[in-house]
């Protein structure tokens, strides 16, 4: 049932994907190429949301200090502290919170798609069909059903074998206008990365530089989701906060469960992508890659176009309200200091 639900929503992405890699296939003529841009396009379909998610972000943080205060006026009194929440929501313009929710939705689901079309080539890119890709796979001696949700096995038999490719075609399984050029930079993208030093030491052409896809992978995720903590709005504060609780001896050092996940969340998650790129063709780890970097890209526009101009604000706010303050202490002192003046000549007239 899990399964059937999931495959409503993979199976229509899938093929759009796949019609998309194969229209940039025809354009480019090159597999990696096909697949950056395919990249490139899904960062660029999904930067509106990702855009709503940090002014969502943006407004939540400027009503958080009034929310406080709401909790500090409110007690106990949960029903009134819901009700007047809702209104400062409504103020803000503060939806409930759930386009941060559905874009991770979206970016864990786009993998799904992405990992068929490199798995299944022959059937997104090349457009044969399932009944021709199950015969071919008869006639090379491989498993049928295995073959169909998994074709590198096959496209290196049909590679590696002039034999079986000329079987095939004749029989019209395949046109040789369908056969990918997956060749790469000198790598061949249906290859899985490997640290093995027998197929490094066999095919150094192939397996060394393949090696760095997997360390790009690690290098552009650390980076992004570092990036993402270094150019958040407070983050210099949160800091400063930091280091003075540090040299406070007398301080609590409370240990925040976010912060720890998120640091968590920081180095495992590339480290368990790293694994997981030595287990799938290397045209997955292209993907990763090109996607660490156009999340770098990314974090610098949001950057730029929101955080920052927001930070500047809330500084230009910040003087505004020191400047207020300290006019309302001069004149405060100055109407003292008259009215002191005031009542010493008064009681120099009595005197006189």
């Amino acid at each position: 049932m899990y399964n059937m639900s999931l495959n409503i929503l993979i199976d229509p992405l899938a093929n759009l994907f796949g019609w998309m890699a194969r229209i940039l296939y025809s354009y480019f003529g090159s597999y990696g190429l096909a697949i950056i841009a395919l990249t490139v396009l899904i960062r660029v379909v999904m930067f509106p949301l990702v855009l709503s998610s940090q002014k969502s972000m943006l407004k939540t943080q400027a009503m958080s200090q009034e929310l406080a205060d709401l909790q500090r006026r409110c007690g106990d009194d949960k029903e009134r502290y819901n009700r007047e929440a809702m209104e400062l929501q409504q103020k803000y313009g503060v939806g409930a919170g759930l386009g941060g929710c559905l874009l991770s939705f979206l970016q864990i689901l786009v993998l799904w798609p992405i990992y068929r079309i490199v798995s299944r080539p022959l059937y997104y890119i090349s457009s044969v069909t399932t009944d021709s890709i199950k015969a071919m796979a008869e006639q090379a001696g491989l498993q049928e059903n295995l073959i169909t949700s998994n074709n590198i096995s096959l496209i290196h038999k049909l590679t590696s074998d002039s034999n079986l490719l000329s079987t095939c075609i004749e029989k019209g399984y395949i046109k040789m206008s369908q056969l990918i050029n997956f060749d790469f930079f000198g790598m061949d993208l249906t290859l899985t990365p490997s640290i093995n030093p027998s197929k490094i030491l066999g095919e150094p052409s192939n397996y060394l530089p393949m090696l760095l896809i997997p360390i790009l992978v690690v290098i552009s995720q650390i980076l992004s989701m570092q990036l993402t903590n270094w150019l958040k709005p407070g983050y210099k504060e949160e800091k400063l906060a930091k280091q003075r609780a540090k040299k406070n001896s007398a301080m609590p050092n409370e240990v925040n469960p976010t912060e720890q996940y998120m640091k968590m969340m920081t180095y495992g998650f590339p480290l368990i992508m790293l694994a997981t790129t030595f287990t799938l063709p290397a045209a997955f780890g292209i993907y990763w890659v090109v996607n660490g970097v156009l999340g770098i890209i990314q974090q610098f526009l949001v950057y730029y176009l929101f955080s920052k101009p927001y930070e500047l604000k809330k500084q230009e706010l910040a003087i505004k309200k020191a400047n207020a303050f300290k006019k309302n202490t001069s004149e405060t002192k100055e109407g003292a200091s008259d009215s002191s003046k005031s009542k010493k000549k008064k009681k120099t007239t009595d005197n006189i």
